[in-house]
């Protein structure tokens, strides 16, 4: 039927781009989560039919991403409004001083009815580098907080593990997050308010503008916390971006 045209519109997954799907007349591509794509497979899509209009959509500002911008000939729209009712979300740069406040302030969220996330750099100590990890700073944010149900997820855990980890934060089984940034992209609880971030200074601007993405996804106020955890001057430049 879509070889033939008698489907006018196709909604599909990946696999409308394999070989064995063709098309009568294929006049306007639309990739939705471009980034979640390879560049040769919209090139494939693009293909399948002579030169059809593509449209390529994404809210994810990665370096390729950037690249397709101002390399791949296109005319680029933004949409710069967010939707009805949302708040602009309150940022601050903190360094380690403040982490007693930043916990007392995520209790007070979830006294509230709402939930949080902390996201760290690791999945694990490491010999080699100097920052916080989700294992030991789950046990440690269990300690702080004996009364708050925390979950930790990371991307060494496997998948079905992952969903139910997120299912459970998803139905506000669980109170706080911790995690690394297996979170960044297409994560939506709009019941959450907080987003610690430790270590900020080792994850890139693009991750740093995704993560806080994260909340802020209803009409609560939603804060983020960055905790900069370096002495340098150019740290300190860049989280003040």
């Amino acid at each position: 039927k879509i070889a033939s045209g008698e489907w006018d519109i196709v909604i599909g997954t990946h696999a409308l781009i394999q070989d064995g799907v063709a098309f009568a007349d294929l006049g306007l591509v639309i990739t939705d989560e471009q980034h979640r794509f390879g560049v040769r497979q919209r090139e494939t899509f693009a293909g399948k039919g002579t030169e059809p209009h593509v449209l390529v959509m994404s809210a994810t500002p990665i370096p390729r991403t950037l690249a397709i911008i101002i390399y791949g000939d296109l005319d680029i729209s933004v949409i710069d409004e967010v939707p009805a009712k949302r708040l602009p979300i309150k940022n601050c740069v903190v360094d380690r001083r403040y982490r007693p406040k930043a916990y007392a302030f995520i209790e007070h969220e979830i006294r509230a009815g709402h939930q949080a996330y902390v996201i760290c750099p690791l999945v694990e100590e490491s010999e080699n580098t100097e920052a916080e990890n989700v294992t030991d700073y789950t046990k440690l944010l269990k300690a702080e907080l004996p009364d708050v149900r925390i979950a930790c997820l990371h991307g060494k855990m496997k998948p079905a593990e992952k969903n139910r980890i997120m299912e459970e934060f998803l139905n506000h089984d669980t109170d706080v997050l911790v995690s690394t940034t297996v979170i960044e992209v297409g994560v939506n609880v709009p019941n959450a308010t907080v987003m610690l971030i430790e270590d900020a200074q080792r994850f890139g601007l693009a991750q740093l503008h995704q993560l806080r993405g994260r909340v802020g996804r209803s009409d609560l106020q939603s804060y983020c916390i960055m905790m900069n955890t370096s002495e340098s001057k150019e740290s300190k430049k860049r989280l003040d971006i």
